[in-house]
């Protein structure tokens, strides 16, 4: 990459102490509602399964208010740190196709990340950055180096959770439009592989439905579940390109070291 984001802007405490609260008090009372009404088991595989007739028929009839729904689920997920954002992107592939579902994807991950990110450093960035002390000097080290490339490393290997970078960011000086840009293209690769997997599900569902519906005539319905698991969809393979990208984006940061040092 050859950006150059590198003016990155002081994390400042707002103006007034109410607003400056206010958006972590309304992400806690959501974040508690949802999971008070059990919203976040429906982001599974199984779900999806269940109910994928539904969701097809719906979104054959009304594509667009389908898309928006989408992209405004997925954004208030990542907004209220609930996991399961791979689920939505398998999701999308398969609902829409793996381009314009995972393109959806890509922009309500980014929506959603920057708004934690927004209210982390605007609420309690400034104090934890204060109190994290040398327990943060290498994450901003990295960031320090290279903020750009740095945060696309980190988004580009899914080793690091979402929700975690996030809010690490957050506790740094990048700026947002260096966060924005370096988290929308860091999550393309990765959307877009499970976008990919997700347009190809139904023919996963309908096999573990078949091999259930063949176990439940042999042993009966006690004896057989219907297992269909996020694991059982990541390949090696999938995996190792992941690893792949993840040090092509470090190379920049590693050459920027180099040339400092000769």
């Amino acid at each position: 990459m050859g950006w150059d984001m590198s003016t990155e802007t002081p994390i400042s405490p707002p103006s007034y102490p109410f607003r400056r609260w206010l958006g972590l008090a309304v992400v806690l009372v959501l974040m508690g509602l949802a999971y008070g009404l059990g919203l976040h088991r429906y982001l599974s595989l199984q779900s999806l399964a269940e109910h994928r007739e539904t969701l097809r028929d719906f979104t054959s009839n009304h594509l667009l208010l389908a898309l928006l729904i989408f992209v405004g689920a997925y954004a208030a997920a990542v907004s209220l740190s609930i996991p399961g954002a791979t689920i939505l992107t398998v999701t999308g592939g398969f609902l829409f196709g793996w381009l314009l579902g995972g393109s959806a994807a890509v922009l309500a991950a980014t929506i959603g990340a920057t708004t934690v990110f927004q209210i982390a450093r605007s609420s309690f960035g400034e104090t934890l950055a204060r109190k994290a002390g040398p327990s943060l000097s290498k994450l901003k080290d990295g960031f320090a180096a290279d903020a750009f490339n740095y945060l696309l490393f980190l988004r580009l290997v899914p080793a690091f959770p979402f929700w975690l970078v996030n809010i690490a960011a957050a506790l740094t000086t990048v700026s947002l439009r260096t966060f924005a840009s370096a988290t929308a293209l860091g999550i393309i690769p990765g959307t877009l592989a499970f976008a990919f997997v997700g347009e190809g599900l139904d023919s996963i569902i309908a096999a573990q439905a078949s091999a259930h519906a063949a176990c439940v005539a042999e042993k009966g319905p006690d004896n057989c579940s219907f297992d269909l698991s996020l694991s059982s969809l990541l390949t090696p393979e999938l995996l190792l390109a992941f690893a792949a990208l993840g040090v092509v984006a470090l190379i920049p940061v590693a050459l920027k070291k180099w040339k400092g040092a000769t």
